[in-house]
């Protein structure tokens, strides 16, 4: 596996993608592709960004500042998808168009206080915990009301949906019992004011179950860029 091999990796991902949007009935450009180039060089976004991809999330917030400074010149949409700490939430706010994993009302009003005002609101997606793993980021789904209605009380921030990081299974009918439960919970929280049109679930390892039951952005890793990091 070499940085040559990212375009074909990423066809490859984008195949699968088409053919789960088929399955479900779905236009192909209904889901967004995240390429998660966390632990990679900026060589291999580079290589990504040359085969067509434009939006890369970054887990580790120095790793992803060094990186974003160093590919200013590519007009990438950078998303935070790693767990947020209350003394980083100002470089979030400054550096990210994106962040999946909101789930504390105090790290949601530090990025809404710094998100600098030339720039747009920052959109977010609340992580929900719904498998209970205490390993796991994220919240109960009983509470998310409460956090959304922090979250509305912030202009600067705008709510897009929810994101998930389930328990891996092998088996799709199983794959899909979460996914299924993050799109139930989207859809009852929708409002007519407050539109929650986005979930972001599935990985390289079940993209096509995400898919199947809704999801709009899918964070892909391994399957674009292989293993990490390259020699």
């Amino acid at each position: 596996m070499t940085i040559d091999d990212i375009p074909t990796r990423l066809g490859q991902v984008q195949d699968r993608l088409r053919a789960a949007c088929e399955r479900a009935g779905r236009a192909p450009d209904s889901v967004a592709l995240i390429a998660v180039s966390k632990k990679q060089p900026a060589e291999a976004i580079r290589a990504a960004y040359r085969a067509g991809q434009r939006v890369f999330g970054e887990s580790y917030l120095q790793e992803a500042l060094d990186k974003i400074t160093e590919l200013s010149d590519l007009d990438i949409e950078w998303h935070f998808i790693g767990r947020i700490q209350s003394n980083k939430t100002r470089q979030i706010a400054s550096h990210f168009d994106w962040v999946h994993g909101l789930s504390d009302p105090d790290h949601a009003r530090r990025l809404n206080d710094q998100r600098p005002p030339e720039a747009p609101p920052l959109d977010v997606c609340l992580q929900i915990n719904l498998s209970g793993e205490d390993s796991k980021s994220g919240i109960a789904a009983e509470q998310a009301s409460e956090l959304l209605a922090v979250c509305d009380s912030l202009p600067r921030l705008r709510v897009r949906g929810l994101m998930t990081l389930p328990a891996p299974s092998d088996d799709e009918d199983a794959q899909r019992i979460p996914f299924r439960a993050l799109r139930a919970l989207r859809d009852a929280l929708t409002t007519a004011d407050r539109r929650l049109e986005c979930l972001s679930m599935g990985m390289s390892d079940d993209l096509e179950a995400a898919v199947l039951e809704g999801a709009t952005h899918v964070r892909i890793g391994t399957a674009v860029f292989g293993p990490r990091p390259y020699n």
